[in-house]
């Protein structure tokens, strides 16, 4: 397989660097391409582009709207090499592949949408005295640049949930990808320039995110920052920003509770499906299941047989259901975290097995609250079992995170989860499925440490425009 170069993205051109940095086939460990690393006066560049770009405000709402509609298009048309490219730099099985793309698709769709629906609204003053003769309404104004951070995990997906919307909303992006997934991003920048996006609203600046994350948070002409990844990362991008905005995505230890009324089977089936997907590298992928103690042995004798018959593998393989780890340090920590919780206790439901990057699914019983798979993002195929007696037992221990980005529960009872919606401190509550469900159409965003503000296109227009008062004294 031939490595292919990538430049940094700049302005409309191609620019070299000194040096460059390997991305490898996460299942073979061959590299694929080199990307450039950028430089301090890269960042300074592409944000200097973007600025100019921004300020010569070219296009019309109606204008992003077609661009952003033929970029679906364009996707759809190129299914197959970008399935590949998320299989191959990812890891991601086919399965997962696919639905990735088919989430970007519909992402870019709303997106269009939202591009044409950003309005105002009336503000009554004349009901106020000695304002009879004034009319006031407010409009929602791009905010300039946005600076975009993304992870590795769905890196089309989420470069395009903040690409997407930062476009509709008629601002220019720099964005950096992950280092070890950058692919995705550059093809989804080549589709949207093919749709008639002009050159300079996207500018790519690549390298360790330690520095180009550092020299993106040094530029002044940044309106706003939006960033998916570490709580640690998150954190230090919000003292840093000042006084300009942050939409934070960061981690979460997804709780799930199985009540003692819930279809069992179905719980079982949802579970064992979203605990593993993306070998279960996703900030609500399921972590935590509290289960009825009533039912604790029926729903874990299910959940074992479903996830008994995942294949784990080659993710090119159309059959595979788990593929590999981002990286084989990643795995080896999992397994360290398996590993260390078996020592103090807890006992493993299936082989803990790790073939290099493959770490084959872990589901755990008889944890501890303080062990690192039960109080921390494992983020892996790793799930732990805990049975409880009382539902505001579960409540209480599914709220005992400091994270709080989803949760899930199932029940029958609709007073059942209507308080769950109330008592569960989470940004989102899912009745009767896992917290791993996600329309990209919803508001999200968590609570705590997972985060602030939201994604999803309306909402994410609305985190990138300002609102802005005219008042008309008539």
């Amino acid at each position: 397989m031939d490595a292919k170069i990538y430049d940094l993205y700049i302005d409309g051109e191609w620019v070299k660097t000194e040096n460059y940095i390997p991305v490898f086939h996460k299942f073979t460990g061959e590299t694929i391409a080199h990307i450039a690393k950028a430089e301090q006066h890269h960042v300074s560049t592409a944000v200097e582009a973007a600025h100019k770009q921004f300020k010569q405000d070219t296009l019309t709402p109606f204008q992003r709207y077609k661009i952003l509609l033929k970029a679906s298009e364009l996707m759809e048309a190129r299914r197959d090499e970008m399935e590949l490219s998320l299989i191959r730099e990812v890891g991601k099985t086919r399965k997962d592949a696919m639905n990735e793309l088919d989430r970007t698709i519909n992402t870019l769709l709303l997106s269009a949408e939202e591009a044409k629906r950003i309005h105002g609204e009336m503000v009554p003053l004349q009901s106020t005295e000695g304002s009879e003769n004034r009319l006031g309404f407010t409009i929602r104004v791009p905010k300039g640049v946005i600076g975009a951070i993304t992870p590795f995990n769905y890196p089309l997906l989420l470069s395009t949930h903040k690409i997407a919307p930062a476009i509709a909303a008629g601002n220019t992006i720099v964005v950096k990808p992950a280092t070890v997934t950058p692919i995705a991003t550059y093809l989804l920048v080549a589709i949207l320039e093919e749709a008639g996006l002009p050159k300079g609203h996207i500018n790519i600046v690549t390298g360790a995110g330690s520095q180009v994350g550092e020299w993106l948070l040094d530029e002044p002409k940044i309106a706003m920052y939006t960033f998916t990844g570490s709580g640690e990362v998150g954190r230090h991008i919000k003292e840093r920003s000042g006084m300009r905005p942050v939409a934070l995505e960061l981690g979460n230890n997804s709780p799930n509770i199985v009540h003692l009324d819930a279809d069992l089977t179905l719980a079982a089936r949802q579970t064992a499906a979203r605990s593993f997907h993306n070998a279960g590298q996703a900030c609500i992928a399921v972590q935590r299941i509290y289960v009825h103690e009533s039912v604790v042995q029926e729903f874990t004798d299910l959940y074992v047989s479903e996830v008994k018959q995942l294949k784990v593998g080659n993710p090119e393989d159309p059959d595979t259901d788990v593929g590999p780890m981002i990286s084989e340090k990643e795995a080896a920590r999992t397994e360290e975290w398996v590993q260390e919780a078996i020592s103090q206790g807890a006992k493993s439901l299936m082989p803990v097995k790790r073939e290099g990057a493959l770490f084959y699914p872990a589901v755990l019983v008889d944890t501890k609250p303080e062990m690192k798979v039960v109080c921390r993002e494992v983020f892996a195929p790793v799930v732990t079992i805990i049975p409880y007696s009382d539902l505001d037992e579960a409540f209480e221990q599914a709220n005992d995170s400091e994270y709080g980005l989803q949760a899930g529960i199932f029940t029958r009872d609709l007073n059942i989860a209507m308080k769950a919606a109330r008592v569960l401190e989470y940004g989102g509550v899912v009745i009767n499925d896992v917290s791993t469900y996600r329309n990209d159409v919803m508001p999200y965003g968590g609570v705590k440490n997972s985060g602030l503000g939201k994604e999803g296109p309306r909402y994410a227009v609305e985190e990138m425009t300002e609102e802005r008062m005219v008042v008309i004294n008539l």
